[in-house]
């Protein structure tokens, strides 16, 4: 069972960082990945909460930035090195089939902490303002997915990876929106 989801998951990957190839992608994919691209959205977000909520709007950055510190570390320094498994970029059987877009780099591929850290900022944002905000449902949601998905077309991450780093990622966005909601009457 284990090897055929493996093959669903290395025959997806190829459809999408080879069948999908164009330039427009190739030039998107990246951007979307790359952390200071969105560096005005996440700018914005902080000013805005700040401006808007005061000092609620401060533990709302904190319980962010929280939400992404907990991404991060989970994924990044205690998943990915106990799985161990590798990028598809610096596997040597794919060598011949990988399209290098960006660097690779050396660490692990499962799960993604692109995909964990959107994920867990997103939902934790539409778990806060949804009731006054419903777009932010659909919008949170599609900006991870798009940066899940630069990742897969890329080449430096699986599809299931960015699927694990996605329920990784709603879960902890799950956890600190609770949080908030648990700690709201007190701000």
């Amino acid at each position: 069972m284990i090897l055929s989801i493996q093959e669903f998951d290395l025959d997806l990957f190829l459809k999408i960082h080879k069948g999908l190839s164009c330039g427009f992608l190739d030039w998107l994919a990246p951007l979307l990945r790359n952390k200071f691209f969105w560096s005005p959205l996440y700018l914005f977000i902080i000013i805005f909460l700040v401006r808007e909520y005061k000092r609620k709007g401060w533990y709302l950055v904190a319980l962010m930035l929280l939400t992404f510190g907990l991404g991060d570390t989970i994924a990044s320094k205690m998943i990915k090195p106990f799985v161990g498994r590798i990028r598809p970029c610096n596997d040597f059987r794919l060598a011949d089939l990988i399209i290098h877009r960006v660097p690779c780099g050396s660490g692990y591929s499962f799960p993604s902490s692109h995909a964990t850290n959107h994920f867990a900022i997103a939902v934790f944002l539409i778990f806060v303002f949804y009731r006054s905000w419903k777009p932010i449902l659909p919008i949170g949601l599609a900006w991870a997915f798009l940066i899940s998905m630069s990742q897969v077309y890329v080449g430096v991450h699986y599809p299931i990876d960015t699927v694990a780093g996605a329920i990784l990622g709603t879960a902890i966005g799950l956890f600190t929106g609770s949080l908030y909601k648990r700690l709201q009457p007190h701000i």
